[in-house]
């Protein structure tokens, strides 16, 4: 496999393999965050992956990975852009590259006393896809189309829930 057209290739096969051996109801999410001793580096595991976000210097951290706002623009990048290639496969898109940057902004000042009006989580979230592929442009805005309208990260970005926490002492 040397090229994006013949992993999509394979990639359509498999998720047309993974549609019909499909089970009914939610696959489980689980993940593990630990804050090491000393550093404060927050460990992430996830399966058997982990992955270390850390804060910069002028937070008390050693810049050992990215912080969580930054994650969270890395998550959605790395769905939208597997979506893309997932749509691409179903659609039958051939795509020579794909690249998605994202951007967004945080404002530290919004944990200051009195700053109510600074929201206090990443907003103004953009992202840029650059493809270059020999479809046309109405098949690209049909691929993207259907990109924004089953990206699970984009889309819980864009339609949060609630989530509930808990204290548990050990």
């Amino acid at each position: 496999m040397s090229t994006l057209r013949e992993y999509l290739k394979q990639k359509r096969a498999a998720l047309l393999e993974r549609r019909a051996a499909a089970s009914d109801g939610p696959v489980p999410l689980h993940a593990t965050v630990t804050a090491e001793g000393r550093s404060g580096v927050r460990r992430i595991r996830i399966r058997e992956h982990q992955i270390l976000s850390d804060s910069r210097a002028d937070f008390a951290g050693y810049d050992l990975g990215p912080g969580s706002p930054e994650l969270q623009a890395g998550v959605l990048g790395s769905c939208v852009t597997h979506i893309f290639l997932i749509k691409a496969a179903e659609l039958e898109v051939p795509l020579d590259s794909l690249a998605v940057d994202v951007r967004a902004e945080y404002d530290p000042r919004a944990q200051l006393p009195g700053n109510t009006d600074v929201p206090v989580y990443p907003q103004n979230f953009r992202y840029e896809v650059k493809i270059d592929s020999p479809a046309s442009d109405e098949d690209l805005a049909r691929l993207h189309a259907e990109v924004e309208r089953v990206c699970p990260i984009l889309n819980l970005i864009r339609n949060p829930q609630e989530i509930k926490g808990e204290i548990v002492r050990v």
